[in-house]
């Protein structure tokens, strides 16, 4: 798994929160006793914080957290104190999604699921561009270079070290849609089939086809990520072609939003064809698009 500061902070804050509950100590006689404001404490357990370490060291006596649990929570302080790389990028992006480069970056594995476009994470480097330079694309063409850097960058979690578990859904649509051309198409194709054939242990690509009978409405795309510590939960991220939104079910607040996107994608991996069958047709559409041209 890579090391990745966001998910440290996600999960102090989310154990931090867990425990006070727990104990059923209000936020306001936290503050007291930390000598802090009602704001700061907000920022602190929605991550836009992190206590200073002797007020941590202070709160985890509050919380009556035993020795070994502190030496954990105190090394992930350490850890979310670093700046990812995508904090470089912060002029380009908001907040939400430089939050979920970061949880990406640290995810053990992931689910994807695209009816209409090809997954960034897959996406070759002219393919990218071509994306950002077309005619719906909301991206200032100064940003494009950084744009496809960052994208380029988010990959290395398919193909370096601490490889993450992909596995992604998509619709025939997007094998077919030829953004930046023809021969862009083919490329992007070839570098999918080649992706897919070169990475059998962790990634698995699975097309659903026009004449799948059970398949869900086009126009979704979204990821859902798992990460190796057993306290953090699903995290999703839904997009659409202008917004991302993190969601992460409170199961305080009965909500499963996560949890009914993981049955969907489940259901939209069954009405798929193989891996073997889906590279099969991604080499047959790239080849008649190479006959065409």
């Amino acid at each position: 798994m890579a090391r990745s500061p966001a998910v440290a902070r996600w999960e102090l804050a989310l154990r931090l929160r867990q425990r006070r509950l727990e104990l059923g100590i209000g936020a306001a006689s936290l503050t007291k006793a930390l000598g802090v404001s009602a704001a700061y404490w907000s920022h602190i357990e929605n991550e836009r914080n992190l206590l200073p370490k002797d007020k941590l060291e202070q709160l985890l006596d509050i919380l009556e957290i035993d020795q070994s649990e502190q030496r954990e929570l105190l090394a992930l302080r350490e850890n979310a104190k670093r700046r990812g790389w995508w904090s470089r990028y912060s002029a380009l992006f908001g907040d939400e999604i430089l939050r979920y480069y970061g949880l990406e970056w640290g995810a053990e594995s992931i689910r994807t699921y695209e009816s209409g476009m090809m997954p960034g994470l897959l996406q070759g480097e002219e393919f990218i561009r071509a994306v950002m330079l077309s005619a719906g694309a909301t991206v200032p063409a100064i940003e494009v270079d950084q744009r496809v850097e960052a994208r380029l960058h988010r990959q290395q979690r398919l193909t370096g070290d601490n490889r993450v578990s992909l596995r992604v859904v998509i619709g025939e649509a997007v094998l077919l849609q030829q953004v930046g051309g023809s021969g862009v198409l083919r490329r992007q194709l070839v570098h999918l089939a080649d992706l897919v054939e070169s990475h059998p242990e962790n990634l698995e690509v699975r097309v659903i086809p026009f004449t799948a009978e059970d398949s869900i409405p086009a126009g979704s795309t979204y990821h859902l990520l798992d990460f190796a510590s057993s306290r953090l939960p699903t995290l999703g991220w839904y997009e659409t072609a202008v917004f991302g939104q993190i969601i992460i079910d409170d199961e305080s607040r009965k909500e499963s939003r996560v949890r009914d996107l993981g049955f969907v994608f489940e259901r939209a991996r069954s009405s798929a064809l193989s891996r073997v069958e889906s590279l099969a047709l991604i080499r047959e559409i790239a080849t008649g698009l190479q006959s065409a041209g």
